[in-house]
């Protein structure tokens, strides 16, 4: 092979020349779902698993800001009365919510949105829980802290962008952190026999959450079989034939520089191995669970799929990140809530309903995150930018029927208010994240790895977590 000597300019101008329909999305997911510059490290951590000791974490990002004392909501009379008062037009009626029993309230009345019939019933089965007043914490925090500039407040505070990343990073104080779901892929890679594509799967690109040193995520398509591929990879028209031979041209050359053989290997594999992910979803176990048409339903059709094909992968850990948009109730908070949380009722309905008919109802847990949560206060129509929220965990191996961490009341200037019901967390995502992690596989040494604040909340110790929410 000859050796070119091009400028890095000149390498991708010439690749956009020789390739100027590659997809964004599919150019990222090449280079981002290799893992290239990290990819030889070896793990620090000898752990394996046995083939049939499958796990997958499935988070669900609600992009925009539930408000989520709206999807839990206290209802017994004199808690249902604060809320009702501190909510105005926006109180749900309190004959519409639908009735759970909680098992570690100490007697007090809880409900639903009348939305969540599905999640209801999961609840009540013991195979979903609620962590409620949480959010991304530096250290505990109170208002008296926060009002005389004491506190270590998260960068950002109130702002969506900020305190995405931060759920994804856990590690408020840092914008630039890596993502824990890809701090613990880093520990724990070397589980899944096939390295060639990663434990991370994104079903909505590029995210933080995902994102470490060693692993990326693989980034794939809730369509048809799931791989992005370079336009026209599978068509054997003229140009599209032409096309794919100058980018097979260029790559097989040998590059000096290590950007430009990076890029060159990335491409290779990539399209290689979005056809073998692609085979695997097309022969993995049949999924007959109906699912909705909807995007995040959909989405999490991909993800059974995926799971469907775990053997023909070669893998035994995984994690799955989707994005579920709109979330953002500034206005209409009664009628868009009501269809967005029905869509995720729908959805997880179903996909519980696929991991029990895979035989898989005991390997997977799904949870939620969501930027913030929302004041309590109404601003005519919605409700504006909150902190402390409740989010949702479900799945067989959750200790269910529970609310994890103290749910606060709800009325307005309580001692968490910082002003309209926009209360300060009692519980970090430290704590919610790190008992997804260890029974995700990471061991108690692993926690300060990946969680670098988590002895703020909790001193990691054998044979418990912080929450308590898996046996």
């Amino acid at each position: 092979m000859s050796k070119h000597k091009h400028t890095r300019r000149q390498f991708l101008g010439r690749t956009i020349m020789g390739c100027a329909s590659i997809g964004v999305t599919s150019l990222l997911s090449g280079i981002t779902n290799m893992g290239l510059i990290g990819a030889a490290a070896a793990a620090n951590r000898p752990f394996i698993r046995s083939a049939n000791d499958y796990k997958a974490l499935v988070c669900i990002m609600l992009q925009g800001g539930n408000d989520s004392f709206n999807m839990l909501v206290p209802r017994g009379n004199s808690e249902y009365n604060e809320y009702a008062t501190a909510r105005g037009n926006l109180a749900l009626a309190q004959n519409d919510l639908l009735a759970i029993n909680p098992t570690n309230t100490s007697g007090m009345e809880f409900g639903l949105h009348p939305s969540l019939s599905n999640l209801q019933g999961l609840f009540e089965a013991g195979n979903a829980a609620f962590v409620a007043n949480i959010g991304a914490l530096v250290e505990p925090t109170t208002v008296t802290t926060i009002l005389n500039e004491t506190a270590n407040v998260p960068l950002g505070l109130f702002s969506h962008l900020d305190q995405r990343i931060h759920w994804q990073t856990s590690v408020p104080q840092d914008i630039n952190a890596l993502g824990w779901g890809g701090r613990m892929g880093d520990i724990l890679y070397t589980n899944n026999a096939n390295q060639d594509i990663s434990m991370n799967i994104s079903l909505d690109g590029v995210n933080v959450f995902q994102r470490g040193n060693i692993v990326k995520e693989y980034a794939i398509s809730a369509q048809n079989s799931g791989s992005v591929l370079i336009n026209g990879a599978s068509d054997n028209g003229f140009y599209e034939t032409l096309k794919r031979q100058t980018v097979d041209n260029l790559l097989d050359q040998t590059y000096v520089n290590i950007l430009q053989t990076a890029y060159a290997n990335t491409m290779q594999d990539a399209n290689g191995t979005s056809f073998a992910f692609s085979s695997a979803i097309q022969n993995g176990a049949s999924i007959s669970t109906p699912f909705a048409n909807d995007s995040l339903s959909q989405k999490l059709l991909m993800v059974a799929k995926t799971i469907a094909a775990r053997d023909l992968l070669g893998v035994t850990n995984q994690t799955f990140f989707i994005e579920h948009g709109g979330w953002d109730t500034h206005d209409d908070l009664l009628l868009d809530h009501t269809v967005l949380l029905s869509e995720v009722d729908n959805a997880i309905g179903s996909f519980t309903s696929a991991m029990t008919e895979l035989g898989m109802q005991d390997n997977v847990v799904g949870f939620t995150m969501s930027d913030f949560g929302r004041k309590l206060a109404s601003n005519g129509d919605g409700a504006d930018h909150a902190w402390g929220g409740n989010a949702l965990v479900f799945g067989n191996p959750v200790e269910g029927q529970k609310i994890y961490g103290q749910f606060p009341v709800l009325y307005l200037d309580n001692p968490l208010d910082l002003g309209g019901g926009r209360l300060v967390p009692t519980t970090s995502c430290d704590e919610y994240f790190a008992e997804l992690a260890l029974w995700f596989g990471a061991s108690t040494a692993d926690l300060n790895q990946i969680f670098p604040n988590i002895n703020n909340f909790w001193t990691p110790t054998p044979g418990g977590g912080p929450l308590g929410m898996f046996l």
